[in-house]
């Protein structure tokens, strides 16, 4: 079980990235996918999640109306378009899938490794 994050780098204050997660050993279908984010001394935060049938998606409010996440089950992957990026959005990001199963209520939680986003002034 594997999930890969890409897209990160250096991008100037307003510019945009688009990063990616391919996911290997299982597959998404039925999983609830988040991206995660956390910078140095900071809490980790949940910056979008997008259900598993893909008919919902919840962003944190200081990324709403910049943010969206996205999923292609065919690809077995998650993506998230971030335009308008601020200093402020400097952190590594992580993809995540995550499960549940009732009633027995096993959870299935996957991390990736994360990847660098860096926005300059």
């Amino acid at each position: 079980v594997q999930l890969v994050e890409s897209g990160g780098g250096l991008v100037q204050a307003g510019g945009s990235l688009r990063l990616s997660c391919a996911a290997s050993g299982f597959n998404i279908g039925g999983f609830t996918m988040n991206w995660y984010r956390q910078s140095p001394g900071k809490e980790r935060e949940l910056v979008a999640s997008i259900t598993s049938d893909g008919d919902s998606t919840n962003y944190a409010d200081s990324v709403q109306g910049r943010f969206a996440i996205s999923r292609d089950d065919a690809k077995n992957a998650v993506y998230l378009q971030m335009n308008g990026l601020k200093p402020e959005d400097t952190a590594e990001y992580s993809c995540n899938a995550r499960l549940r199963v009732l009633p027995q209520d096993d959870v299935y939680d996957y991390w990736g490794q994360g990847t660098q986003v860096t926005v300059s002034s």
